[in-house]
């Protein structure tokens, strides 16, 4: 099963994304990956409304993955306590985790499609401070876009501590868009995208038009002068999701269009493992986000290169443990 996609990579040398994703048994998930789109900010259009009352197929959608809920939990799985004695990971892992999920890329372009092909990358972040808006589809109810603001702006200040990199909540001229969408919505987000990505790919945008259930949720992360700096993210997520999915979502697609991108079947406890054992943001993640953004690594590095960084880093984080 899988929870988060991550498109960081060429799709048509513009885009970088990073998703999050999950299926009830035994239906098989998919999953993208993020990268380039020119740095361009101009003023976008409105999210469309196409009626306050989401219909049939969103309220369909929203049974579905309450039972996916329900089913991974009563699985054990989701967990929300960061990690514990049962998950213990030393030195060598977390570089090896680092490595996997920032340096690598988990889909490739292949004839105008994506695959997935684990694909060495170099390390992309953030170089100057993000203005996230978050902005929510006409038939999302009010409640629910209390309980995912307040969660955005409180994992956004979580995030900025740990990273030190400086992210306010904006209500305009953000560059870093949180959408929060029904099916409807999202399917008719294609002149929306256009607008806020000027040279968008018709595979990324279909991408999100055509997203399919088993995906959750994803974020374009785009570094326009292909240097390794993200100057843009759109993250996208379903609103037909229950509480803790959402949340979920939230927290992976905002650190994966922050620089952790890809995935790792070894990282643990972490949310970047497709195996759904942490919703959340877990202590692993959180160490792996200080690598990612400590002055020492550098936007643009290649494996080599910040493998050794990383080694420096993790002795510095977790002592001489192996």
């Amino acid at each position: 099963m899988h929870r988060g996609w991550a498109i960081a990579g060429a799709i048509a040398a513009l885009l970088g994304v990073a998703g999050c994703e999950t299926s009830l048994p035994p239906e098989p998930p998919p999953r993208p990956a993020p990268r380039s789109v020119p740095p361009t900010v101009q003023a976008t259009p409105p999210l469309p409304k196409p009626r306050v009352d989401p219909g049939p197929e969103s309220r369909e959608l929203s049974g579905y993955y309450q039972r996916v809920q329900d089913s991974l939990l009563a699985q054990g799985l989701l967990r929300r306590d960061g990690g514990g004695s049962d998950t213990p990971f030393g030195r060598r892992q977390l570089v090896e985790n680092f490595v996997r999920i920032a340096l690598y890329e988990e889909y490739a372009t292949v004839a105008n499609t994506l695959v997935a092909r684990p694909t060495a990358s170099r390390l992309h972040r953030w170089e100057q401070p993000v203005r996230m808006q978050v902005e929510f589809g006409a038939s999302v109810p009010e409640t629910t876009q209390l309980r995912d603001r307040n969660a955005i702006v409180a994992f956004g200040a979580r995030v900025s501590r740990i990273t030190g990199l400086p992210i306010r909540q904006v209500t305009t001229d953000g560059n870093y868009n949180v959408l929060i969408v029904s099916e409807a919505e999202r399917r008719a987000l294609a002149p929306r995208l256009r607008a806020m990505v000027p040279g968008i790919s018709d595979l990324a945008v279909r991408t999100v038009t055509e997203m399919p259930r088993s995906s959750y949720c994803l974020v374009f992360a785009l570094d326009g002068a292909d240097t390794g700096t993200y100057t843009r993210a759109v993250a996208v997520i379903r609103a037909e999701h229950p509480d803790l999915l959402r949340l979920s979502c939230i927290h992976e697609e905002i650190t994966q269009g922050l620089g952790l991108s890809n995935d790792s079947p070894a990282a643990r406890p972490s949310i970047f493992n497709d195996d759904e054992e942490f919703a959340l943001l877990t202590t692993h993640d959180e160490l792996l986000l200080k690598m990612l953004y400590d002055r020492r690594m550098r936007p643009g590095m290649r494996e080599a290169e910040a493998r050794r960084v990383a080694e420096i880093i993790a002795a510095e984080l977790l002592g001489g443990d192996s």
